[in-house]
């Protein structure tokens, strides 16, 4: 299990792509945090979750 937000799932082996594709997010309106870390766009589709990891998943929302 790997925690998103605060919440539980079971996401450990896949990438950051992947899960963001699950949850609905889209990559270009988000920021993602592993472990503390700012993981690079580049990077969503090689890095890979593990077991125990913290994400945390920031929606950019505009407005005026």
């Amino acid at each position: 299990m790997i925690k998103v937000n605060g919440e539980q799932y079971a996401f450990d082996g896949k990438t950051v792509a992947e899960l963001l594709d699950e949850l609905g997010y889209k990559r270009e309106r988000v920021a993602v945090e592993l472990d503390l870390d700012i993981v690079p766009k580049s990077e969503y589709d090689t890095t890979i979750l593990a077991e125990g990891c913290s994400v945390e998943v920031v929606s950019f929302v505009g407005g005026g």
